[in-house]
């Protein structure tokens, strides 16, 4: 099973080592931040699954860290859950406006918490799991199963398919081969290393089989080494 990254922003250490502890404890990993400024860095560096973020913060309020992110075309899809004691109606209602996707107010218990968490996370993974993925001018649809770069059809078969399905919703995170594995064929499944490369050389391949494209989308599956793969737009 694939655990989700979860960054929690809060300025009290108490709270951090709290929540991490409770995250650790409901199978997800954590990574956290004591700041806005701090924050924005994780979430372009590490692209969490989800982001806990204190409405009081140094450096700017998590509000406004908020509405950077909805801003922002890489991180404007991010969950967001606001940590907070303020309760007022409009303190909620301005979160919400500002694209939060739910609200827990200080005190709460780890176990409303973690439960939130699973929500939020089930109802915007059931929001993309039939959502069409692009980038720049490539694009898959889960529904039709097809693939088109600049609106040329690209052939693959179908694990390349699921892998590169994967990539496009993990993108600018590193992979070990293990994790592909087990996100692409499932935990159960034994593989050895190279055939998990080979199935990579078959995408890469289809991906560059657009000759007229202005992008090579097989260079963005970048090798990272030691680590394994990563999707990503920027250089590697």
């Amino acid at each position: 099973m694939t655990e989700s990254t979860v960054l929690i922003v809060d300025d009290e250490a108490a709270i951090r080592d709290m929540v991490a502890i409770t995250l650790d404890l409901a199978g997800f990993n954590s990574i956290s931040a004591a700041n806005a400024r701090d924050a924005h860095v994780a979430i372009i560096d590490s692209k969490p699954d989800l982001v806990l973020l204190d409405w009081m913060l140094p450096g700017g309020s998590g509000i406004e860290l908020a509405r950077r992110l909805r801003r922002d075309e890489i991180t404007a899809n991010i969950p967001i859950i606001m940590l907070t004691a303020k309760t007022s109606e409009d303190n909620k209602v301005q979160g919400l406006n500002e694209g939060v996707d739910d609200y827990v107010t200080k005190p709460f218990s780890p176990r409303e918490l973690v439960a939130r968490i699973k929500t939020v996370m089930r109802r915007i993974n059931g929001k993309q799991k039939d959502k069409v993925l692009r980038v720049f001018d490539l694009q898959l649809d889960p529904t039709s199963h097809r693939i088109s770069i600049e609106d040329h059809p690209v052939d693959m078969g179908p694990t390349e398919f699921r892998l590169l399905k994967f990539f496009l919703t993990n993108q600018e995170k590193v992979f070990s081969r293990d994790h592909i594995q087990d996100s692409v064929w499932g935990g159960n499944v034994y593989l050895e290393e190279r055939t998990i490369d080979v199935h990579i050389r078959r995408l890469r391949k289809a991906l560059s089989s657009v000759e007229v494209a202005a992008i090579d989308y097989a260079k963005l599956i970048q090798t990272v080494r030691g680590a394994g793969y990563r999707f990503s737009v920027r250089p590697s």
